[in-house]
């Protein structure tokens, strides 16, 4: 028999109803892939909280004792992971040493092989090559994503283990940001003939929370008024949502991160309310704020501090008992964990079941791998709930979890003539560097509030924009701790539905207007804002033409007409305001 026949389905000891003394389905159906096509590498594909190191040292129990291999080499993002990758091991009666160092040299006595970050593997790729030539070798590459995260450590992961016996990537997420190749991960054409990663074995989110293996997430999105001082001394002003260009998103972004603001404070109590109603049901479940950077973590912590009574654990990336931290976390019943980014992927901290991304990154990637710090199911009916401040890429990335993506390298083709593809480029260009840069110079934050904007759930939205504290607000924050994937959907409409009703009724009884749900407020992009902003300068240019004033009279002419600022700054209302003035003065007349 083999060694790790009793695995459990995922570590640590937390085999959901019923599934005891086996893996699970996607587990079983990925091994028996694995095994009736040998071949070096073998790419696994599985959402975060699905299990593949149960999975990854099953294939490894499996080798050993066939003797295809005599040692095993994890490659890891992080040293916590490390540690927690010898731990499984250790469970599965596999011993794999996770204090080596490239210094030491040969393993040591009694152990099957060493786990090992991508930066020492980088940092001496010859080592590590010689090491994987003396002995037979499983090479677990985990969360091989990050093997592509600089040229230079691509480059050593292909030099260390291309003489391996087996490769064996792992990962939540195959995609990058970048076109940076993942070593040992092959691609192939697609119909548009741009190449894309093909993994051998894949198990999504959506498959997963159909088979309840993880939880439902509900994203509670939240905007509000920012202001903010520019180094020129400008200030600026603008509702977090609201479509602005790429720099100006990001500086009314900061603002409302900035714990000096009430932005801050009003989406933490409202997490820390959510925790509250998901303790009745699951009383061990914890919270997570992930941070920017370090300043603004401790700042978080004093919230916290002083709003709940008690200090929440704080975990920096630079702090040597960050491990320790963690692990103490996740054994205790504390409610509140602040993080930098370190604990956004990988650390497995199942009773964490809500989240608040406070954190100014937007790639696909790190948010998926943060959320996924949430999914992780340990019995049926727990559900997640991440709250979020309302800027388009995070709303469409929440919209797109039960997605499944490929890594792709290189752009589509365009399927057609784009008359403004070339400005297209030129803006795509900019907004890159305003991303990259700070072109409104040094930054102060100012004020900020919050208010309650929608809930997103299953690609749907729900709600109706509320103030916090209010009982609109406290109709999504007091959802059920235990609900599955289909109730969460009915409770999500229901109270919308009753929230229109008793809005329609406060509306004809006061004479006033309601705003419109969330599913008929979609938050505009730039580019959509940009688009907008084209038309126009295409209309002003057809009328100055035919009229013969010039554009700036004709801009401070719309102005006059329709209200608003200057088209730089005018709302996307403003602009659809002013084209539509426009084409009734071309088919109508001026007045």
């Amino acid at each position: 028999m083999s060694r790790a026949e009793h695995l459990p389905p995922a570590f640590p000891d937390r085999a959901p109803w019923g599934t005891a003394g086996k893996l699970r389905a996607w587990q079983e159906a990925a091994l028996e892939s694995y095994h009736s096509h040998p071949h070096k590498d073998f790419l696994t594909v599985a959402t975060p909280g699905a299990g593949k190191t149960t999975f990854a040292l099953r294939v490894a129990a499996d080798l050993l004792e066939r003797k295809i291999v005599r040692a095993v080499t994890v490659v890891a993002p992080t040293e916590h992971l490390k540690t927690q990758w010898a731990e499984a091991a250790q469970r599965a009666g596999i011993r794999i040493d996770a204090g080596w160092r490239n210094a030491d040299g040969k393993t040591a006595r009694g152990f099957s092989g060493v786990a090992v970050t991508y930066a020492g593997v980088a940092a001496h790729p010859i080592l590590h090559r010689n090491r994987t030539e003396a002995r037979s070798t499983l090479v677990i590459l985990d969360e091989v994503h990050h093997a592509g995260d600089a040229k230079s450590w691509g480059e050593a992961i292909l030099e260390a283990f291309e003489p391996a016996t087996r490769r064996l990537a792992l990962t939540g997420t195959p995609f990058r940001s970048d076109t940076n190749p993942i070593p040992f991960v092959t691609y192939a054409p697609g119909a548009d003939g741009v190449d894309r990663s093909v993994p051998d074995f894949v198990y999504g989110y959506g498959e997963a929370l159909a088979d309840a293996v993880v939880r439902p997430v509900v994203f509670l999105a939240y905007a509000g008024q920012m202001r903010w001082r520019t180094r020129a001394g400008d200030e600026l002003a603008a509702t977090l949502g609201e479509p602005l260009t790429n720099d100006l998103t990001n500086q009314a972004w900061r603002t409302a991160l900035d714990p000096g603001g009430q932005w801050m404070p009003a989406v933490l109590r409202a997490a820390d309310q959510r925790l509250n109603e998901v303790r009745r049901h699951v009383p061990d479940a914890g919270a997570m704020v992930i941070a920017t950077d370090q300043n603004n973590a401790r700042a978080y912590a004093r919230l916290i501090r002083e709003m709940t009574g008690t200090a929440p654990t704080v975990v920096l990336s630079d702090d040597k008992g960050a491990s320790k931290r963690i692990a103490e976390f996740s054994e205790s019943e504390d409610r509140w964990l602040v993080a930098v980014r370190m604990v956004s992927e990988g650390v497995d901290i199942p009773r964490l079941a809500v989240g608040v991304y406070a954190t100014n990154a937007s790639t696909p990637l790190f948010f998926a791998q943060a959320v996924g710090r949430f999914v992780r199911a340990r019995r049926r009916g727990e559900i997640a709930s991440v709250f979020l401040p309302t800027v388009a890429p995070l709303l469409k990335h929440a919209a797109e979890l039960e997605l499944t993506r490929d890594h792709v390298l290189g752009k589509p083709a365009p399927a057609g003539e784009d008359l403004f593809a070339p400005e297209e480029a030129l803006l795509e260009a900019a907004q890159r560097e305003q991303g990259n840069g700070d072109l409104l110079g040094e930054w102060q934050a100012l004020e900020s509030e919050a208010n309650f904007d929608r809930v997103m759930f299953g690609g749907a939205e729900f709600g109706l924009p509320a103030t916090p504290g209010s009982v609109e607000e406290q109709e999504y924050l007091g959802l059920p701790g235990l609900l599955d994937a289909d109730q969460v959907a009915t409770v999500l409409k229901k109270r919308q539905a009753d929230q229109l009703k008793a809005a329609q009724r406060r509306a004809r009884r006061e004479g006033d207007t309601i705003a419109p749900p969330a599913a008929a407020r979609p938050v505009v992009t730039s580019a959509e804002r940009s688009a907008l902003r084209r038309e126009l300068h295409a209309l002003v240019g057809a009328w100055h033409h035919r009229s013969g004033s010039p554009h700036g009279a004709i801009h401070a002419e719309l102005r006059r007409v329709c209200g608003g600022p200057a088209t730089a700054q005018a709302s996307v209302d403003d602009l659809r305001r002013r084209i539509d003035t426009l084409r009734k003065w071309q088919t109508q007349g001026k007045p």
